[in-house]
Order: C-alpha cells, then sequence, then structure tokens
C-alpha cells in the first residue's frame, strides 16, 4: 500500500507533523464500498494512527479524537470492527477513565452487539470482582445471541465459581431449551460435567435420559453407559449398552450399533467374565461387501460402487429367499 511505504519513510525521519500529515491524507481515502474486506486495510491505518498519536506523539486527546472519527466513519448498520472498539476502550483504561471505557463499551453493543465485545467488557468487570454488572452484561449478550452456547456456559460457570450452583444449574435449563443453538452437543456434555463434578448422579442420569429423547445417537449411548462405569455402577452400564444397541439395530443405524457393541466388548474385556464376552461377541455381525448403482447429478447410472454391510445374527437369509430376492431387484430395475 503506498501510504502504508510513505509512513514508514516519515517514521524513519521523526517529523511528528509530516507523519501525522501523512496518515490524515491516507485516512481521507475512504474505500469505495461496504464490503468489510475493502475495509480491513483501512481500519489498520486508523489503528496504526492512534497508536502513534498515544505511543509517540503522547497526544492523549489526539488519540481519542482518532478512535472516535475512526468509529463514526465505520457503517455499523452494515459490519463493524470489535477490534477498534476493544483497543478504544483500552486506550481509556489505561488514561484511567473507566467509566468512558464502560460507555465505549455500551455504545458498541447498542450499535452492533458482537461476542468478542461483550467478552472483552465482561472481562474488565471480572477483573474488577463486579460481578453484578458481569451478569447484567451476560443477560444482555444472551438476549441478543440466544443461541450462542459458550456465551450459556462461561455464564454458568462464573456462577459454579461462586458456588452459587443453583443459578448455574438454572442458567444451563434455560440453555437446553433454546430452539436453535450453534453447539448443542457441546452445551449438554459440559452441563452432564457440571452435575458429575458436584456428584449429584441421579441429575447426570435424568440429564442423559432428556438428551436421548432428543437423540439417539451412538455417542450418547457410550457416553452414558462409560459414565455408569465410571461410578462402579457396573450392571447398569451393561443394560444401557445392551438398550442402545437394541435400539439402534432396530432402526437400522447399522454403522452406529457397529461403533456400539465395539465400545461394549472393550467394555466386557476390562470388566465382565468370559460368558458375558462371549455373549456380545455372539451379538456381533459380519461385514460385507455389496454393490449399488452409482447415480450422477443429473439422474444417469455411472456403473457401480461397492460399500461395507453389516449382517447381524438373525439376519441371515435362507438362499431360497435370497434368490427371490434379487430377482424381484432384477425385475424392479428392468421395469423402469
Amino acid at each position: 500500500m503506498m501510504f502504508g511505504s510513505i509512513i514508514s519513510l516519515e517514521e524513519t525521519y521523526g517529523d511528528l507533523d509530516k507523519i501525522r500529515d501523512v496518515y490524515e491524507r491516507a485516512i481521507a481515502n475512504m474505500p469505495p464500498a461496504t464490503e468489510k474486506r475493502f475495509w480491513r486495510r483501512y481500519i489498520y491505518l486508523w489503528v496504526n494512527y492512534a497508536l502513534f498519536e498515544e505511543l509517540d506523539s503522547k497526544d492523549i486527546e489526539k488519540t481519542r479524537s482518532v478512535y472516535k472519527e475512526c468509529i463514526n466513519r465505520i457503517p455499523h448498520k452494515v459490519f463493524s470492527f470489535s477490534k477498534i472498539w476493544i483497543m478504544f476502550a483500552n486506550f481509556e483504561i489505561r488514561q484511567k477513565n473507566l467509566q468512558n471505557a464502560r460507555q465505549i463499551y455500551g455504545h458498541a453493543i447498542g450499535l452492533r452487539p458482537k461476542p468478542k465485545i461483550f467478552e472483552a467488557y465482561i472481562q474488565l468487570e471480572l477483573q474488577l470482582g463486579n460481578v453484578d454488572r458481569c451478569r447484567t452484561i451476560y443477560e444482555k449478550f444472551l438476549e441478543t445471541s440466544p443461541s450462542h452456547c459458550n456465551a450459556w456456559i462461561k455464564y454458568a460457570h462464573l456462577e459454579r465459581d461462586l458456588r452459587e450452583l443453583d443459578r448455574a444449574r438454572g442458567i444451563f435449563e434455560v440453555a437446553i431449551g433454546q430452539p436453535h443453538l450453534d453447539s448443542p452437543e457441546l452445551l449438554w456434555k459440559v452441563y452432564i460435567d457440571f452435575e458429575t463434578e458436584q456428584e449429584e448422579y441421579d441429575k447426570v442420569r435424568e440429564l442423559y435420559k432428556r438428551l436421548l429423547e432428543r437423540t439417539k445417537h451412538v455417542k450418547v449411548w457410550m457416553s452414558f453407559a462409560q459414565f455408569e462405569n465410571s461410578i462402579s455402577n457396573v450392571e447398569e452400564a451393561r443394560k444401557i449398552y445392551s438398550q442402545g444397541f437394541e435400539l439402534l439395530k432396530k432402526n437400522d443405524n447399522k454403522e452406529e450399533a457397529v461403533m456400539l457393541i465395539d465400545s461394549w466388548k472393550e467394555f466386557e474385556v476390562k470388566t465382565g467374565d468370559q460368558e458375558q464376552i462371549k455373549a456380545v461377541e455372539k451379538k456381533m455381525p459380519k461385514r460385507i461387501i455389496k454393490k449399488r448403482p452409482l447415480v450422477m447429478e443429473d439422474g444417469s447410472e455411472a456403473g457401480f460402487e461397492e460399500f461395507y454391510d453389516y449382517i447381524f445374527p438373525g439376519e441371515e437369509k435362507a438362499p431360497g429367499l435370497a434368490i427371490l430376492e434379487m430377482a424381484r431387484q432384477w425385475k424392479k430395475q428392468a421395469n423402469q
């Protein structure tokens, strides 16, 4: 960038007025369009200008005016830059103007609430020990971004660290009740970990059961069984493995059923006897290779592709039935 080179050259001579003049001419050239990618270099000019005024020129009022003018030029209804807000607030903190810093964060939240702004503001108040202010900011944060799981988790952890366990539990409950979450699996895991840390094992079981009402994913079954095993509840872990395996197999989730029974066998090797290990091994499927038509995006066939399938004990078909099924498939394809 041409102005960047000129600024670097002027800085080697140390003439503050000339350096300032180059910065002023540089920032006069606003980006041609309101697209964030065009504005990034432009904002860095302002950042460097503000740092020059604070550190080299040591003109505090000029530094403040640079930050204010930069913020006034950004089209906040289209996009914003968290970096410039946070830098401005930190500048005011260095000047021991805490109220100014709070006003800057409040202004930023009012114009364009973004996670980084909330997080920086919360960190400031947390360092000052202002717990009630942190709570207020978290509530505003979650009001504007209710799907932001990390915010829910950090808010709950704040209450946990304060030993306000019922408050933390209440936050988790509101969080998992949100209709849209960016990382629901993480939120549920952290909530379960929280109750485990408190040794509230009945609450942990209840959470797993509630989660299984929403999803039957194999990792939930595995985690549930591993939890019971971790507290030496071996028989309950075995029941969970069995229940999950039968349900996944019934719903034709073969690959997930295989994952679960592999975990189940590993569990029995570590905790069970030979009879229990053999009982699980008898449930394990055979892996076979099959072929299926490969269909292109336009609907045309492009040969066949091989894939693995699993046949569980009791699912094997008599040879005659298998031939009849192949004949039905061939007839179906011929009529298409």
